[in-house]
């Protein structure tokens, strides 16, 4: 008998929108457990796992009632809601209806949620009862208000009720998430339903990864990253542990309760776990530890990678070794998926920013400002193409077309490329700082120089800044929970940062979590620090 991933590779229609129907109509192992959640939804005790089966039924429930409320083809429906159980089985059942769920962050400030909402033109809003509340008394358009829903109770209706699944083409609309909205009102991403399944496809050809048989996912519930993380579970006949929180404390006390072989994540999330204490927690069980989003600090990878043990195969057979694996990468919503993998484990050593090779899916070059493609060792602007990539922004063509030259979507990150086809991601464009005579001060690069030189600060945020005369740099450190706050790291600092950037150094500044504005998915709000900072510099 083949493999529910051999099966399913097989399968040509199927996609993002599909995966658990086809499961259903295939009868692929349904009574396995496959997924669970850590808040109680629609009578299922949190920390309970469902089988497909169940979740099958959970998302004909729910689809049912939103058939009798009039939702159907091509219907963008907003969906906000902190429970990421609420997320996924109301994405799963809007899928079922080839709705268009607008998934929105439920960290998103109220009135920018409404604005957001208002630009995509979604006929209702799907809402828990915090956000509800809040969306009340914003300018949420007359119809979405009007439409405003309880995300709680959509698993009252009856299964059998449920319409036949919508029959997906591959173009077809599936997903909107959006992007970060570290500067403002965030993007709405339009995911189709081979794009974010082209990744999952590709990995069906392959060997199942270790570490993937028990994944707990710290992955932002309404990111594209946890509908692929969703999909790729139940190809793979994984099981999956979706946290509502991604704090460093809630991820920890999970793999000790859950015992993942796997874990999922954003970079802000391993920033999270470095400034927690890790002396004396059992992670033991973790094999693998996955990254997407921004790529992750070496300092932060080393910490993780002490715990946990991996599997390699030796003449003598497999061996269980001390030390994890980490598959590190960059991805955005944007680009479905990240484009890139590089494996660090113990034994490896390929860093500074290092974020791997190329995936066979992915096609990415460096450019100029111009569209030019930069030979190797140059920095410039990543460009990349794949059938990972999104269809563009939802009622925004100006933006979508903006990012895209010559087929490939601009990404917006400082890259350069060497010899061997490696990638090295160096900043944002916009966060990086002309230093004049051809050189730059690259925000993140000079953080992971900080964190290497400065084995007791557990996290830092470069904040540079372009005065009447010249550029300002100041470095705010989180400092590790036994290290001296008294002491003056101003030269460690100063020698890390090198040459040309030290002489832009003000001060180094210990701060708490508290003073680092965040955006809904843990990233630093840069853009925020330096309005604050040349706010602060103007009143002197």
């Amino acid at each position: 008998m083949r493999s529910i991933r051999a099966a399913l590779a097989a399968e040509t229609g199927l996609g993002a929108g599909n995966v658990l129907t086809t499961l259903v109509e295939r009868d692929l192992d349904l009574d396995r457990p496959a997924l669970t959640f850590d808040r109680e939804v629609d009578g299922v005790p949190a920390g309970t796992a469902v089988t497909v089966r169940r979740l099958d039924e959970l998302v004909r429930a729910r689809a049912a009632t939103l058939h009798a409320r009039g939702i159907g083809m091509r219907d963008p429906v907003g969906v906000t809601a902190s429970s990421v159980g609420e997320n996924v089985l109301t994405f799963l059942a809007l899928a079922r209806l080839g709705a268009i769920p607008a998934l929105v962050n439920a960290g998103v400030s109220p009135e920018i949620t409404a604005r957001y909402l208002n630009r995509v033109g979604v006929v209702t809003v799907l809402a828990d009862a915090a956000r509800r509340a809040a969306l009340s008394s914003t300018e949420l358009s007359t119809s979405a208000l009007s439409g405003l829903t309880p995300v709680e109770t959509l698993g009252t209706g009856d299964p059998a009720d449920a319409p036949e699944p919508y029959r997906f083409h591959g173009d077809d609309p599936v997903a909107i998430t959006h992007s970060s909205g570290t500067t403002g009102v965030p993007k709405a991403v339009a995911h189709s339903h081979s794009s974010l399944f082209a990744a999952i496809r590709h990995r069906l050809r392959m060997p199942k990864a270790q570490g993937i048989e028990r994944v707990l996912s710290a992955l932002p519930a309404p990111h594209a990253a946890t509908l692929i993380a969703l999909n790729l579970a139940l190809c793979s006949g994984s099981e999956l542990f979706a946290l509502s929180e991604q704090t460093g404390r809630s991820v920890v006390e999970a793999i000790e309760r859950w015992r993942p072989s796997g874990v999922f994540g954003f970079a802000a999330t391993w920033s999270e776990m470095a400034r927690t204490d890790l002396r004396g927690r059992d992670l033991d069980s973790v094999a693998l530890w996955w990254n997407t989003g921004d790529c992750a600090h070496e300092a932060h990878i080393r910490r993780l990678i002490s715990h946990g043990h991996r599997t390699v195969f030796t003449r003598e057979g497999r061996v269980r070794l001390p030390g994890s694996v980490f598959i590190d990468g960059l991805g955005s919503s944007e680009m479905g998926h990240s484009h890139f993998h590089n494996t660090h484990t113990t034994e490896t050593d390929r860093y500074g920013r290092c974020i791997g090779r190329a995936h066979a899916f992915a096609e990415p070059i460096v450019v100029d400002a111009r569209g030019n493609e930069l030979p190797h060792g140059e920095v410039g602007e990543l460009a990349t193409k794949s059938p990972t990539l999104s269809l563009g922004y939802w009622n925004d063509s100006v933006s979508t077309h903006r990012t895209r030259v010559r087929g490939y979507f601009l990404t917006g990150d400082a890259v350069y490329r060497d010899a061997e086809g490696y990638f090295y991601h160096v900043d944002r464009v916009v966060d990086s700082v002309d230093l004049g005579g051809g050189k730059r001060l690259h925000t993140a690069m000079s953080e992971e120089r900080v964190l290497n030189a400065c084995p007791d600060v557990a996290d830092c945020t470069v904040v540079a800044v372009r005065t009447g005369t010249g550029v300002v740099t100041d470095v705010l450190v989180q400092l590790d929970a036994a290290a001296d706050p008294a002491l003056d790291r101003t030269a460690a600092v100063r020698a890390a940062l090198g040459e040309d950037v030290a002489a832009t150094l003000r001060e180094v500044v210990v701060v708490d979590d508290a003073q680092i504005p965040l955006g809904p998915t843990g990233k630093v709000r840069k853009v925020a620090l330096r309005e604050r900072y040349l706010a602060d510099l103007g009143a002197r």
